[in-house]
């Protein structure tokens, strides 16, 4: 059962990523969940912006520090789109990365045809051990539905993915989702310690890694596109 503790008193740092098109609603997610806030004029995100939330699992205060980034697919200085986007969302931005939430608009079917990529792009990047939820964001918007349920269950399902419909919105699921992956995250890192006998019991995760956060966007700025 997770519930919410002080923001400067916790026992691991676990980073989360957020990943999916440009538009589906990633920043307004995280604003959400970390300081109940929702905007109707947000504007894409360009570069990096992160936010941190704690929260307790299994007794233990876990501080989750949750990274987000533009996902479109830009043209700038005459580089082709596609190789633009992973110039800009390079290893920087996945590096520690223990979770992720993959996102997509269920009233946009393209955002969810690109799920497949973003998924490659995050498995080639990160940990094979990694805690993945799938993401079907804007569900209050039900007459424009484009994107059944059964489908997101299904690809889901398909890949090993947890899965989730939310509206940032409303509020509905959001503090869920983050919390269901910080969760797993812990319990797979307890599973971990355990079949390695560390710790004893084996019911303590190893820390998340440390983030050097002025490193870290520091790399990803440099890492952008068409940079010089």
């Amino acid at each position: 059962m997770a519930g919410y503790r002080a923001e400067d008193d916790y026992d691991y740092l676990f980073k989360v990523v957020l990943i999916g098109d440009s538009g589906v609603g990633k920043s307004n997610l995280l604003s959400r969940f970390t300081r109940n806030e929702f905007s109707l004029e947000s504007k894409s995100t360009i570069g990096v912006e992160f936010a941190t939330k704690s929260l307790t699992v299994d007794t233990k205060v876990i501080k989750a520090q949750i990274w987000d980034t533009a996902g479109q697919e830009r043209n700038c200085n005459g580089c082709i789109a596609l190789l633009c986007r992973y110039r800009a969302i390079t290893s920087a931005y996945y590096r520690g990365a223990v979770g992720a939430l993959l996102v997509y608009d269920v009233t946009r079917h393209s955002t969810f045809e690109n799920v497949e990529r973003w998924l490659k792009e995050l498995r080639d990047h990160t940990d094979p051990n990694i805690v993945v939820m799938l993401v079907g964001n804007k569900s209050d918007l039900r007459h424009l539905v484009a994107v059944s349920t059964e489908d997101g269950k299904s690809f889901a399902e398909k890949e090993s993915l947890y899965f989730m419909e939310t509206s940032a919105l409303e509020a509905t699921n959001v503090d869920n989702a983050f919390a269901e992956v910080l969760t797993q995250i812990y319990h797979v890192m307890s599973r971990k310690a355990m079949e390695n006998g560390e710790n004893g019991n084996g019911n303590v995760p190893s820390h998340g890694e440390k983030i050097d956060v002025g490193k870290e966007v520091s790399d990803v700025k440099k890492s952008g596109c068409c940079s010089t």
